[in-house]
């Protein structure tokens, strides 16, 4: 399969390159050259198969002959070693949990897989791989695991001062070995305008090899299909058909995994896209105009991304025509107080505590599911264990929350960063001087 930029379709490499390379040259993003539409028999028995078989099916459909059968197939099952089960709550409505991962977010179906697509291209004695990353919250933490100790492997994160969560920042910071951290002073756009310009700089270039693992790499995105396919399999086997898919959207790779799924066949109703305060996507479907603005910080962190990278491969699933966009995707935004709020109400309505990321995307189904009258099922999607956020919870729901023993052994770690501010020029002489 070969992979073309979305500035220029003609600009088209091989899956390795596009691993490796996480943007084209004309700084555009790498999509599929070709859509491959799964096999019918296969959607329609997609509950007679377990994840990691959904999971190689959908990655070899996308893949092609790039990786060898039997090494993808020891890939995904290497990285895909937990599960994301579908939790009803009511009639009609239930949480997709994708937190069971060792970093506790969603960003572990695509670390994970990717960190081992690296190693698999990656020959033995090869020059070290420099994987830069941007993280408003949970990919950095994915990534540090899915990548600890791989050898061959260096990785870089950039992070907002004080816009993550204590244990998000545990996660970021206290790996050691192949893992370092840089505290930003900005935001999340910030980390990754510096992420984006050091792939752009010729100079950087010809003494790294470097590589991204935020959701602009092509394999970051492919196996965040996998849950969405995993999810309609296990509504199937209760006889759910039709199914409106709800996701909190900061930099929309979650979305964009979704609706490259529905491309490739899954009969998905429609997908909601659910943001806080930062509203680029929300207001460019009702006005038609793009207007990224700076982004602003809320309780869902790992959502405020005021220029979100992945809507360009989104525009480009529906060949830029809002129009036909529209008619698969809505999104409605929300404030702290409506998340807070929502945050009791999932708890004293179901005894389901949620993140703030979780409890936006119940808001959004609810409000698509008083809009739109049905029979059909609303999922959201739980993108983050809740104890990830202890602040933002009521002492009564705080102390209902199971702390997992990972988080345990984090918290008795000390903090290793290195403080920067936002100018480009003192971040590439860190890169150059700790080579």
């Amino acid at each position: 399969m070969l992979f073309y930029s979305t500035n220029n379709k003609d600009l088209r490499v091989p899956f390795q390159e596009a691993v490796f390379n996480s943007l084209p040259a004309d700084r555009g993003l790498y999509m599929p050259e070709t859509i491959p539409v799964l096999d019918a028999y296969f959607i329609q028995n997609l509950h007679r198969y377990s994840l990691q078989e959904i999971a190689y099916t959908v990655a070899k459909a996308l893949i092609g002959e790039d990786i060898p059968e039997a090494d993808l197939h020891r890939i995904v099952y290497e990285a895909i070693d937990f599960d994301a089960p579908v939790r009803p709550l009511d009639s009609g409505l239930a949480v997709l949990e994708l937190f069971h991962g060792p970093s506790l977010a969603f960003k572990d179906f695509g670390a994970r897989f990717m960190s081992r697509v690296m190693a698999h291209f990656s020959a033995e004695g090869s020059q070290v791989l420099d994987v830069l990353v941007a993280t408003s919250g949970d990919t950095g933490g994915a990534v540090a695991l899915g990548f600890l100790g791989v050898p061959g492997t260096r990785v870089t994160i950039l992070y907002p001062k004080g816009k993550v969560s204590p244990i998000q920042e545990l996660q970021l910071t206290t790996n050691g070995q192949n893992i370092r951290a840089i505290e930003i002073d900005g935001t999340f756009d910030d980390c990754q305008a510096l992420v984006k310009e050091a792939f752009n700089d010729r100079e950087l270039q010809s003494v790294f090899r470097l590589t991204s693992a935020n959701s602009i790499n092509i394999a970051r995105l492919i196996p965040q299909t996998f849950y969405y396919f995993h999810a309609y399999a296990q509504l199937l086997a209760q006889g759910i058909k039709d199914v409106v898919f709800s996701v909190p959207s900061g930099n929309f790779g979650n979305i964009g995994a979704g609706l490259l799924a529905f491309k490739m066949g899954l009969p998905v109703q429609h997908f909601v896209a659910a943001t806080n305060a930062n509203d680029t996507v929300p207001r460019f479907l009702e006005s038609g105009l793009y207007e990224p603005r700076p982004s602003v910080q809320t309780l869902a962190n790992a959502m405020d991304v005021g220029n979100p990278s992945n809507w360009v491969r989104i525009m480009d699933l529906f060949g830029n025509d809002l129009a036909a966009l529209k008619q698969t995707v809505s999104s409605f935004t929300f404030t702290d107080a409506d998340t807070r709020e929502a945050i009791r109400t999932l708890y004293d309505r179901y005894s389901y505590i949620a993140c703030p990321h979780t409890a936006i995307a119940w808001l959004a189904a609810e409000t698509y599911r008083r809009q739109h009258k049905g029979n059909f099922a609303t999922v959201f999607l739980s993108t983050a264990h809740p104890c990830k956020f202890p602040e933002v919870f009521p002492p009564e729901i705080a102390a209902q929350i199971t702390v997992p023993a990972q988080v345990n052994v984090l918290q008795r770690r000390a903090k290793e960063a290195i403080g920067l501010d936002m100018d480009y020029e003192r971040f590439k002489n860190y890169l150059l001087g700790a080579r």
